[in-house]
């Protein structure tokens, strides 16, 4: 295996990756030019880890390199924020919801009941998408459903409305807010930053008083 293969082009393209793929829905997934994708997955085709098929590549799972070079992301990259930026190169219909679209619409202010030994992220996985899912997980080693460790706690819809922020899908602000107003004490604190975040007409007064 190629020193030069060990890079965060390649390691996005063998990330995205699908058992039958071409270079434009590559380019698509990891955000890169086509001659760019073009150049790296050219590498990977003399490497043995892709095999060319009439206008498209086929993925070689059982390709030594390819081996190598996902057992290091297995060991190197599989932490939480692994969990969180992946999504964005499965090119799959996928939004956070529940507690990370608590996160994500506090911008990261409010985190409650997760820690490195258990940290669910709850996400919306389109039917249509989630076989797809499941094998991108098996490649990655990624946990579904574990109830320990970091793993994706899943709901499968036939479709669901998601809206664009910070570079990630979450589900609208109001379907949130419904879920904290639902779950009022453990959630009281997060409505109080979103009222104040997004003028939003909450009768919600978390915050202590001092008395001088």
């Amino acid at each position: 295996m190629k020193i030069e293969l060990l890079n965060p082009y390649i390691i996005k393209i063998l990330i995205s990756l699908r058992k039958e793929d071409s270079i434009s829905s590559i380019s698509k997934r990891i955000n890169l030019s086509y001659g760019w994708t073009h150049k790296w997955v050219s590498e990977l085709v003399k490497e043995g880890i892709l095999k060319e098929k009439w206008r498209g590549f086929s993925l070689e799972e059982k390709n030594k390199s390819y081996k190598k070079i996902i057992g290091f992301i297995k060991e190197n990259l599989n932490d939480v924020n692994f969990y969180y930026s992946v999504l964005k190169l499965f090119g799959i219909n996928y939004c956070f919801t529940k507690t990370d679209a608590v996160y994500l619409w506090t911008e990261g202010r409010y985190n409650i009941a997760r820690y490195k030994k258990y940290y669910p992220i709850f996400i919306k996985i389109k039917k249509e998408d989630y076989d797809l899912f499941l094998d991108y997980c098996r490649r990655l080693g990624l946990k579904i459903n574990l109830n320990k460790g970091i793993f994706y706690v899943c709901d499968v819809l036939e479709n669901f409305k998601a809206i664009k922020k910070n570079g990630f899908y979450v589900e609208p602000l109001e379907e949130t807010i419904d879920f904290m107003q639902a779950n009022i004490y453990n959630f009281e604190p997060a409505l109080e930053m979103i009222k104040e975040m997004y003028n939003k007409k909450l009768n919600v007064k978390y915050k202590e008083v001092n008395y001088l």
